[in-house]
């Protein structure tokens, strides 16, 4: 079967993912964090894109972002992906590629996931075994909306704003929900829909969006015929 188009849509919350090819690493020391989170801050208002949350891996990363334009997207991943591999492969005196294919995007229903994948993204190095709590990580934004630090180029959702009148109230109901954690059924959702490309919603939400775009939103269930990919 014909791989289904990405899914991209303007003034949509996106969750990202990008692996390094054959899982290898795509960030060897700190300069190279530093280096990649700099090409995200100084790319995303160049291309429209406000980035509401990350986590930076050894072989991977994970954003949550909301494009502008159905563009800005695409053209944001290739500006940071080309930029940061030229400079990754002249410091470690490497060539060839550095990514697994093309990222892996899906939409979210913002006011049932944002939250949630917040959350899915700062307990990442929790389920790889790296740390014991998300505060121990440094490199994703827990530690902004925790009020650990101050990351300037993050722009917080509404809904993340809507968690208090003060941002000491904010960050404390923030971090209460990271330490309530993830459902293994919510979990596996939000994994399978940003690799798989299927959008995550309730059904009012994924039929407003479907009316956006002629590619289908959602896994054809069981025993019935798939409609046919867009091209």
């Amino acid at each position: 079967m014909a791989r289904l188009p990405r899914l991209t849509l303007a003034q949509q919350l996106h969750h990202v993912i990008q692996r390094g090819n054959n899982r290898q690493p795509i960030v060897v020391d700190t300069a190279d964090r530093e280096r990649l989170v700099a090409l995200w801050a100084e790319h995303a208002p160049r291309f429209g894109v406000a980035l509401h949350a990350y986590v930076l891996m050894d072989n991977h990363f994970h954003l949550l972002v909301t494009p502008s334009t159905a563009e800005g997207l695409p053209q944001f991943m290739q500006a940071v992906g080309r930029s940061y591999v030229r400079s990754f492969n002249d410091r470690h005196a490497r060539s060839g590629t550095l990514w697994e294919g093309r990222y892996r995007a899906t939409v979210l229903q913002a006011e049932r996931y944002l939250l949630p994948c917040m959350v899915y993204l700062d307990l990442n190095p929790v389920r790889a075994g790296l740390v014991a709590e998300a505060r121990d990580f440094a490199w994703s934004s827990h530690h902004h909306y925790a009020g650990l630090r101050g990351d300037r180029f993050l722009s917080p959702h509404p809904l993340y704003w809507a968690l208090g009148n003060t941002p000491f109230a904010r960050e404390a109901a923030y971090a209460e929900r990271v330490r309530e954690g993830l459902g293994a059924q919510e979990q596996a959702l939000l994994t399978d829909a940003a690799l798989q490309g299927w959008a995550a919603g309730d059904e009012r939400f994924l039929a407003q969006l479907q009316q956006a775009t002629p590619r289908r939103l959602v896994k054809a269930r069981a025993g019935r015929r798939p409609n046919p990919p867009a091209i």
